[in-house]
């Protein structure tokens, strides 16, 4: 019998027995290179800085009573809350969803990888996800949002590094303000809002369940967007409550009764931002902001809380006078109204325009912060110039009209309008009177009667309140008349001063800033006293005779002591017209200044031939009163201090003339109308 040859294959043998041998040893080098290559890598990648996005807060304004949201800014719809203001149902909730071994993972769960796999490959539902919560959370705060290898890997390696440097806890919480709910929400206190229009503490658990469920795919889950997202989202809120009977939040009895049905979601009333009036006040207070050196980071995701001076109830009584009062059918009318807190300078509501969003091309003018010729209601500042010059009001000047100078400039009160060509006369009259019924012819007598008559003038409105670089604020002699072009809410605050008994404040809208470190602004009233009580006690009285028996006889409704002056301005138009193109009521009481004006277009568009009156006297003072009886209601009434003599007569006794000074030269600018007399 012959015998094998197995030395041939014993040689193999031995040698396959070395090459695996030396493939294990390789083997075991590489794989304690590759544990050492992972380990320097996890050593070298550090946490970066958080996305600026993601870390941002929305910023609230409020009205003055810190309960009333005016408006939110913001880079991401989100207010973060702690973990100890998330209710248990939320937390067990977001964790039976989309991490269920959150506890125990290390900031990656490879079981869960396998398992998330397997099951979307049986299932075309796809339900279950593969990263952890702190995966989520890393890729929102840390990375990009790119599909790559590499951005994976980074990932993975920036979990673990996270996990080991923050508590679970921590984490959580942060995903939680973090991730992205649908709606344009971001964590979960905005989240709330947006679907249950609560806070988060108040979550239940069945609404818990649905926030945890439509963080999968906010977009195919929200039924808000389309009814066929509810069948999936069904499918989710199941697989939530089963997460957390497994997790032990949950029983099994109150489980099977929750998936029943979805929680009822709320119809929630989706309101433009910007509507309305809101453009008008939060570009308004974010113009503020800026000028107290708030950054744009800080306005827009800085979390502050901005409380105003607006006050709730004025803002609705402010509205709703402008629109009882508004003529229908006048798209291009616009109608500005501001108030303000005499002794304080508080802007207690505003009326920018028609709609800020509307479609008209001048609806984003804020024209109560934007100027026009205020006509005759500039008058009261000349008075209180004349006064503190030694002027009273029984002082007489001249009243006739057209009064034709040298240069053949002529000067008119109320114009053609009344029927009397070259305008009424009133002959002498006492700077009272002058004041009750806007004459222009009276006013040019007692400014050229003054020495420096015009810089004076300009002085005492500057005092009050006017700003000395408002365009068209020249000293010349029809200063008084209104040429300058001057904002609503610096007259209102101008007529506060008078109000105040002749000490002023600057205007201001917001009260305090604060953000999660505590109070960063809060407003310092700062008073100066400009006119004594004397000059300020006669303007009142002066003005009080307006709303009494003068051109602003309708403000007399309001029914208690308010003091007032109309106005209406002219623009010369493209084909060489003067046109009315400013229609204004201002005017207040010892505890409010309110100051309304109408015009038409830009600003400059004619009034007359648009509207069917277009006086001070008639729709600006009807504005004016619906307002101020509403916001009034229920405070006291405020009586005006006695007019204080100066020198001279008593107010209430009108001597013939004795001060009227013809004029040789004047420059009278063609922007102003005098009011006609009341009926």
């Amino acid at each position: 019998m012959k015998m094998r040859d197995l030395s041939g294959w014993a040689k193999t043998r031995h040698a396959a027995k070395k090459t695996a041998k030396w493939g294990a040893i390789l083997g075991f080098v590489g794989l304690i290179a590759l544990a050492i290559a992972v380990y320097i890598t996890y050593k070298m990648i550090d946490i970066p800085d958080p996305n600026k996005d993601f870390q941002a807060q929305t910023t609230t304004v409020y009205f003055s009573d810190g309960k009333h949201v005016l408006g939110q800014f913001a880079l991401q719809n989100r207010e973060s809350i702690p973990l100890e203001k998330m209710p248990n149902s939320i937390q067990d909730a977001v964790i039976s969803a989309e991490d269920r071994s959150f506890e125990t993972n290390l900031g990656l769960d490879p079981k869960g990888i396998v398992r998330a796999a397997w099951s979307n490959f049986r299932s075309d539902s796809g339900t279950q996800g593969a990263s952890t919560i702190t995966q989520q959370y890393v890729k929102v705060l840390y990375l990009s949002q790119e599909r790559t290898y590499q951005r994976k890997v980074k990932e993975a390696f920036l979990a673990v590094k996270v996990r080991d440097t923050l508590s679970r806890d921590q984490i959580l919480e942060g995903y939680l303000n973090t991730i992205y709910f649908g709606r344009g929400a971001y964590g979960i206190q905005a989240a709330s809002s947006a679907y249950f229009d609560k806070d988060a503490k108040d979550l239940t658990v069945r609404e818990s369940a649905l926030l945890a469920a439509v963080l999968n795919s906010p977009g195919t889950l929200d039924p808000g967007i389309a009814r066929a997202n509810r069948e999936p989202l069904f499918e989710r809120y199941r697989y939530v409550l089963d997460g957390m009977v497994e997790r032990g939040s949950l029983d099994a009895e109150q489980a099977a009764m929750f998936e029943r049905r979805l929680p009822r979601l709320p119809e929630i009333q989706d309101i433009n931002a910007y509507g309305g009036q809101r453009g008008y006040l939060l570009t308004l207070v974010q113009s503020k902001l800026g000028e107290l050196d708030f950054s744009d980071d800080e306005i827009n995701g800085g979390g502050l809380k901005v409380v105003t001076t607006l006050n709730w109830q004025d803002h609705r009584a402010a509205v709703r006078a402008v629109k009882q009062s508004r003529p229908p059918g006048k798209p291009q009318l616009h109608i500005a109204l501001a108030s303000i807190e005499p002794g304080t300078g508080a802007l207690r509501a505003m009326i920018g325009g028609r709609n800020y969003t509307g479609d008209g091309p001048q609806d984003q003018i804020n024209f109560a912060t934007r100027g026009s010729q205020p006509g005759s209601t500039f008058k009261p500042f000349a008075l209180a110039a004349g006064l503190k010059a030694g002027f009273t009001l029984a002082d007489t000047f001249d009243g006739n009209s057209p009064y034709t100078l040298p240069d053949n400039t002529t000067v008119r009160n109320e114009g053609e309008s009344s029927g009397v060509p070259g305008g009424f006369s009133y002959g002498p009259v006492s700077l009272l009177k002058a004041t009750e019924d806007s004459i222009n012819t009276a006013y040019i007598d007692m400014t050229l009667s003054m020495e420096n008559g015009p810089e004076k003038i300009i002085g005492a409105a500057a005092a009050a309140g006017i700003p000395r670089n408002a365009p068209g604020l020249n000293p010349n002699t029809g200063v008084a008349l209104g040429s300058a072009t001057v904002k609503p809410v610096d007259m209102a605050n101008a007529y506060a001063t008078f109000a105040a008994q002749g000490r002023r404040t600057d205007w201001y809208v917001i009260d305090t800033v604060s953000d999660s470190s505590g109070l960063r602004y809060e407003h310092n009233e700062r008073v100066e006293r400009v006119f004594n009580p004397a000059v300020s006690s006669n303007v009142s009285y002066a003005l009080q005779q307006v709303v009494e028996a003068g051109t602003g006889y309708n403000a007399g409704e309001l029914g208690r002591p308010a003091a007032g002056k109309t106005g209406t301005a002219t623009a010369l138009q493209p084909n060489g017209e003067q046109r009315v193109s400013s229609s204004w009521f201002v005017g207040y009481t010892p505890q409010l200044a309110t100051a309304v004006t109408y015009v038409r277009g830009d600003g400059n568009n004619p009034l007359d031939g648009y509207l069917d009156t277009f006086f001070g006297a008639d729709y600006p003072t009807e504005t004016w009163t619906a307002y101020m009886k509403q916001a009034l209601q229920g405070a006291p009434i405020a009586q005006f201090p006695e007019p204080v003599e100066l020198q001279g007569e008593s107010p209430t006794s009108v001597p013939p003339s004795t001060t009227y000074v013809a004029p040789t030269t004047i420059e009278v600018p063609s922007t102003t109308t005098s009011e006609p007399p009341p009926p």
